[in-house]
């Protein structure tokens, strides 16, 4: 009997517009480099021989791809063909792609269907006009050059190897691409900004391939029970509506609560599209010097995660991996992440929405030269496309652009490039707080943020002896920024290296090496500890939940295995479990 071969990351790719309608194109695909990027002119796209087989959406570095080059590819190629009937091919046909990294040029059947410039935001063709019933052929051709300084790339490594900070690179697709078959108007987003305080929510809709007679319905519900609807008469390609609601459930920290929604555009007593998603009701605000959620001062008491994996490098190798991360960082007490230089899937939203998990929404500006006139052009619209993307997740309290932009070679970094950055993203979303970069050189934040690594617990907490009498804050670069009082944040802190591997003599982490685990408990309950009883933080994100490559200051192992016995994850979890002294004011 022939082996039927699944699918890898069948889910449904983006969770907040359901539609029926899904074909993933997940899984084996014709590859090939295009190391002198000559290929194009060659038009490799209608000739091409693809000699290799690469495992989508997993991207050509990894093992899950069945390739795992791990050198640079300026260029590569993918190839699939699809079969669609004549029931799929009657309306129109969108392609999605979830992320390719970094610029992508897309042909079907021959025939170019566009392009796209950026390697951590999704983004959608219209292939209508390309596509037929019966056998169809689909190329790719991504090209990646993070050595140019022109694009951002994150953590992914300049050098061969990987070094210090930075990690394996990722080339190509590395999320989930397919197909949706849509009728000839349809519901192309929308925007749900709750109002917790009247018991509603207001409904922002965009509409692709208007028609007069339109009327689009919303419909809530709270674990099946209806709690509300709402009509509209459509005039125009964008509809506003408001939905009251019958209860209120807000969503907060592990309570997770979610109302499901649904979307109906319908014309003549029949429905032309139907969508599902789900928003939550909650607040979030910065007041004074603090931070609140639902109206109450809370402490973040969150956990850097980079989103890497042995396996799939920036893909995890299923959903059940993107929840169990946030599960194992739950179960020591933290209460949300900062989604570390990358802009995170969809389904990792999901889960930290449906787990009541807090997390900063961050894109991956590192090896991008802000100094650079070309720096805005690359950056700007792929963030803004990240924002809007992601602005129904009620898990995203905050977003923060941009981290660490050093000055480079002496000459301060365009200050301009990071207020026009933060001041578009409040434009986009007024709903949430900006920091402007994190950890250095804050030109204007809504809330002022430090990184810090030192080890010695006296030492670090001298360091916020002054912040803890309320006048004034630690520093880390008091001649390039200066607090204008918001609330203070230490985003960055612990870092301690512990590995015991046969390998511990090839990484590295903060500080001195501990003699035993004893000590890196008292390193990182103490300096935790000394966060926590600061009447003036409002949150702090330890360094970091698991093991990266090289960097081995994890609580967990690059495999997500434990580290430390039991007891240090006992007392971990203990000491989060204390009331922050800024929640006791």
């Amino acid at each position: 009997m022939e082996q039927v071969k699944t699918i890898p990351r069948p889910e449904y790719p983006r969770p907040q517009l359901i539609r029926e309608g899904f074909l993933n194109l997940n899984g084996e695909w014709e590859f090939d480099y295009d190391y002198g990027v000559s290929k194009k002119e060659r038009r490799y796209w209608e000739n091409g021989a693809f000699p290799l087989t690469v495992t989508v959406p997993f991207c050509p570095e990894s093992d899950l791809s069945g390739i795992g080059c791990k050198d640079f590819m300026n260029a590569v190629w993918y190839r699939r063909t699809v079969t669609l009937s004549p029931e799929q091919v009657k309306g129109r046909t969108l392609l999605h792609f979830g992320a390719v990294d970094y610029e992508a040029e897309v042909w079907v059947n021959g025939q170019s269907a566009g392009t796209h410039a950026g390697g951590y935001a999704s983004f959608t063709l219209e292939v209508t006009r390309l596509v037929h019933s019966g056998e169809n052929t689909i190329v790719v051709y991504t090209r990646d050059d993070n050595r140019s300084g022109a694009q951002p790339s994150g953590k992914q490594s300049t050098r061969y190897e990987s070094y210090g900070c930075s990690y394996t690179r990722t080339t190509g697709i590395w999320q989930t691409v397919w197909l949706e078959f849509i009728p000839d108007t349809f519901i192309a987003s929308y925007k749900a900004v709750p109002d917790a305080a009247n018991g509603r929510v207001s409904l922002s809709v965009k509409l692709d391939g208007y028609v007069d007679g339109l009327t689009l319905r919303a419909v809530s519900s709270f674990e099946g029970k209806e709690t509300g609807e709402a009509c509209a008469r459509v005039e125009s390609g964008h509809v506003c509506l408001s939905l009251s609601l019958s209860e209120t459930h807000l969503w907060d920290i592990a309570q997770p609560n979610l109302y499901d929604l649904r979307l109906s555009l319908e014309r003549d007593g029949g429905i032309v599209d139907d969508v599902r998603g789900y928003f939550g009701l909650r607040t979030v605000a910065v007041k004074g010097r603090k931070f609140y959620l639902n109206g109450r001062s809370i402490y973040q008491r969150l956990v850097l995660d980079q989103g890497f994996y042995p396996d799939g490098i920036y893909t995890a190798p299923s959903d059940e991996a993107l929840r169990r991360d946030i599960e194992l960082s739950m179960a020591l007490g933290f209460n949300g992440a900062r989604l570390h230089q990358k802009a995170f899937e969809e389904r990792f939203l999901y889960w930290a929405d449906h787990l009541g998990y807090l997390v900063w929404g961050e894109h991956a500006n590192w090896e991008l030269d802000i100094t650079s006139a070309r720096a805005l052009e690359s950056f700007l619209p792929e963030w803004l496309e990240i924002v809007a993307r992601d602005f129904n997740h009620p898990s995203i309290i905050g977003w923060c652009p941009f981290n660490e932009t050093w000055d480079r070679a002496g000459h301060p970094q365009d200050d301009e490039v990071l207020r026009t950055v933060y001041l578009c993203t409040k434009a986009c979303d007024p709903t949430r707080p900006v920091i402007d970069t994190s950890g250095n050189f804050h030109v204007v934040t809504d809330i002022y943020d430090v990184h810090t690594y030192e080890q010695d617990v006296d030492t670090f907490r001298r360091l916020f002896a002054e912040t803890a009498k309320g006048e004034t804050v630690y520093e880390n670069y008091p001649d390039r920024q200066k607090w204008e009082g918001q609330p203070y944040f230490v985003s960055e802190f612990g870092g301690t290296w512990w590995d015991t591997s046969e390998h511990a003599e090839e990484g590295w982490g903060y500080g001195e090496r501990p003699q035993g685990v004893d000590e890196v408990q008292a390193r990182c309950i103490g300096l935790t500890k000394v966060l926590m009883e600061n009447p003036y933080v409002i949150g702090s994100c330890y360094t970091q939940l698991y093991d990266v490559e090289q960097e081995r200051n994890g609580l967990y192992t690059y495999d997500r295995k434990p580290k430390f016995p039991e007891s240090f994850y006992d007392v971990l979890r203990a000491q989060h479990a204390q009331k922050a002294a800024i929640e006791a004011k």
